[in-house]
């Protein structure tokens, strides 16, 4: 079999999906990066539910300007975090789907632990 990319990269979904797992207690907070955006969503897996969700485009523009793409993704962490704290959730697993826990993945992680989810 060759090498094919979205093969690559659905192996590597199904590794992290495989040891992570969202309850009703404590659910999935996913993060999804593209090279402009980034998007964070609390699931309960067993329910099929999105609890709450937040992306970069919920920040204002006032609040992004003069901002690294990093430093947008740690007010989308807070964001969600206060998001999913007002709906009840204060525990998450984390979710990083196929990308490394670094730079913005790890940024969204730390915005989201500074507003008090629990990892």
């Amino acid at each position: 079999m060759s090498f094919n990319t979205s093969n690559a990269r659905a192996r590597r979904i199904a590794r992290v999906r495989a040891k992570v797992t969202g309850t009703n207690e404590r659910p999935r907070l996913a993060v999804a990066r593209t090279l402009s955006h980034i998007y964070a969503q609390v699931i309960d897996d067993r329910a099929g539910a999105t609890i709450v969700a937040a992306s970069d485009a919920d920040i204002s523009e006032a609040d992004r300007k003069g901002k690294t793409k990093s430093e947008v993704s740690t007010l989308v962490g807070k964001l969600v975090a206060e998001r999913a704290k007002a709906k009840g959730v204060s525990s998450v697993v984390f979710d990083r789907r196929d990308k490394r826990y670094h730079g913005r993945v790890k940024a969204v992680a730390d915005g989201a632990r500074e507003a008090g989810l629990t990892f």
